[in-house]
């Protein structure tokens, strides 16, 4: 996937009400007939300014069987009074002997806290959901 392919989205629809529309949520399974998987992650960032900041989520749909990543995005702990937000993009799928795969991941957090800071944080995803 060389580009970014949303998965997600909204139906708007007539419902003759004083508000004229309504909206559904739509969540897809399958993208251009293959079906789209997840990943589990979670770490803990580097000891910076005396603190650290453990962050866990998932990553965001992608179609399985193809070369692709993943975007990700999360929010840390809270931590010495603040939290990070940490968000990318997978590398590409590892595949593993048993079957499945995981992917890659590293970055550096927003910055904050009192004494404005960033953290580094990296690791490997889960297999495949």
């Amino acid at each position: 996937m060389d580009d970014e392919q949303k998965v997600y989205g909204l139906v708007y629809e007539p419902d003759h009400s004083e508000s004229d529309t309504h909206s559904h949520e739509i969540y897809l399974i399958t993208w251009d007939g293959r079906p789209l998987h997840t990943h589990g992650f979670c770490g803990i960032t580097t000891l910076n300014v005396g603190h650290r900041h453990a962050y866990s989520g998932f990553t965001q749909p992608a179609p399985s069987g193809v070369p692709h990543t993943h975007l990700y995005s999360t929010i840390t702990t809270l931590n010495d009074g603040h939290r990070h937000r940490i968000s990318g993009r997978t590398g590409p799928a590892i595949p593993l002997p048993s079957g499945g795969h995981i992917h890659y991941f590293s970055g550096i957090t927003t910055v904050d806290g009192r004494t404005p800071h960033t953290h580094t944080y990296s690791g490997t995803t889960g297999n495949e959901r």
